[in-house]
């Protein structure tokens, strides 16, 4: 079984994951609009594996290649595997919101306590 792990300061989660794969979704803080990326842990690493965008607008164009399905823009973010993903929390935008093993969470809801304008570090966790 796979973990994901989110810090925040000395705040510290683990969220195991059965299958090693979960989507990270936001809403665009200016257009209203939600984005949603699907992700798996693989070899110690984050690797995206799909993303999509339900419209465009300031500052979020629609990739080249990008397909129209079902009212979203699909596309594959060319990212290799990466060792840390930082995301920033604002109290002036909606939260990130975290979705694994057919359950979505809000990220400030899995790391109470976490103060304005923090940044949150999602990593594989360490395999013990």
């Amino acid at each position: 079984m796979s973990a994901l792990c989110l810090a925040a300061g000395a705040l510290l989660v683990s969220m195991p994951m059965a299958a090693g794969t979960f989507t990270l979704a936001w809403t665009h803080s200016i257009e209203k609009v939600r984005w949603e990326e699907d992700w798996r842990i693989v070899g110690g690493r984050l690797q995206v594996d799909a993303a999509r965008i339900r419209g465009s607008g300031a500052g979020m164009e629609v990739p080249a290649g990008a397909v129209l399905k079902d009212g979203a823009w699909h596309y594959r973010p060319p990212l290799p595997p990466l060792e840390r993903v930082s995301l920033a929390h604002s109290p002036y935008a909606a939260g990130y919101e975290l979705c694994a093993d057919g359950q979505c969470r809000r990220l400030a809801d899995l790391l109470p306590g976490i103060g304005d304008n923090a940044v949150i570090e999602m990593t594989a966790c360490a395999s013990r």
